[in-house]
């Protein structure tokens, strides 16, 4: 995380005695937090591989679930009214110190208007927070591939690209024929340019 923010976050793993546990990528979320359950405490989890701004707007979406169910233990939605607020409220005092690029600040406070259960789905604060990644070489979105690009996922099941539809791109898998939806931002590998 950006060296400005390990202070607070410090103290935040102190004052609500959290297990803070750097975790192996997990492809279907960036953390986790888990409530106290038998006889264990507050756990937070973030995935190891997230850029320094990524790491820390996962680790205060984290926080704020847990100081929501420190309020409301689960009298209320995990993404709801109270964890909203709480997560823009954590978030304040990372914009006093200017912990964040002002692409990044601007797209965190366009997405706390109404923030979400994961910041990938706001694709304006998932493409600022990307721009920090370190390359990869193979690597690329489905967004930037031509319709009818075959492309594949890491494990190893190939798409052909189709068209967009609202917010998603309907794609085919080659062995199967079934239709997928994917995300403009999913990440995937080309196999063969259109034709």
């Amino acid at each position: 995380m950006p060296p400005e923010a390990a202070p607070l976050i410090g103290r935040w793993i102190d004052h609500f005695k959290c297990e803070f546990k750097i975790s192996r990528n997990r492809g279907t979320k960036f953390g986790d937090y888990r409530p106290p359950f038998d006889g264990k405490g507050h756990r937070i989890s973030v995935n190891y591989d997230l850029n320094a701004y990524a790491f820390l707007v996962t680790t205060v979406h984290e926080f704020a679930h847990l100081y929501t169910w420190n309020q409301h233990q689960h009298k209320v939605r995990p993404h709801g009214a109270e964890w909203k607020e709480n997560f823009k409220k954590m978030m304040q005092p990372f914009f006093e110190k200017n912990v964040f690029p002002n692409d990044v600040q601007q797209a965190i406070t366009k997405y706390l208007n109404n923030p979400a259960a994961s910041s990938c789905s706001d694709l304006n604060l998932y493409r600022s927070l990307r721009r920090y990644d370190p390359p990869k070489e193979s690597a690329t979105t489905v967004e930037k591939l031509p319709v009818n690009t075959l492309f594949k996922l890491k494990d190893g099941r190939v798409f052909r690209k189709g068209e967009k539809l609202r917010k998603r791109f309907k794609c085919v898998e080659v062995n199967t024929r079934r239709v997928y939806l994917f995300s403009p931002v999913a990440e995937v590998e080309l196999v063969e340019a259109a034709s």
